[in-house]
């Protein structure tokens, strides 16, 4: 894997852990779309490398079914999942320091960003 490569994942999986952790988002509404944006992978590929970060225990059959097609990149998978867990402390901490209003702001500009993304294409 290359060290560029490497830092997207990191950066990818301490964005995805730190929102999840924040405002309690981070799987699919981060990574997915990371994964899509900033590698190139198609929908499918990133959708199975999402689920397989977050395997245990919730959407172990799911992987299982995209792991069969032989779309899930396991290395990709190994480094945002370490960088997803100090994502996950920093954004917890992050959000519990500041008021629930603030976060809940913080949240729906992620969401909107997203959909517009989504609605927009490419």
């Amino acid at each position: 894997m290359e060290m560029q490569t490497a830092g997207l994942l990191i950066v990818v999986g301490l964005l995805a852990g730190i929102l999840s952790g924040f405002v309690g988002v981070g799987g699919g509404i981060i990574m997915v779309p990371a994964l899509v944006w900033l590698l190139g992978y198609d929908q499918h590929r990133a959708q199975g490398t999402s689920l397989a970060v977050l395997v245990l225990p919730v959407v172990a059959l799911a992987v299982r079914n995209y792991w069969k097609a032989g779309l899930i990149d396991w290395k990709v998978v190994a480094v945002i999942a370490a960088a997803f867990v100090v994502g996950g402390y920093l954004g917890s901490r992050g959000a519990l320091a500041l008021p629930a209003d603030t976060v809940k702001r913080v949240f729906g500009v992620v969401l909107l960003l997203v959909a517009i993304k989504l609605m927009l294409g490419k």
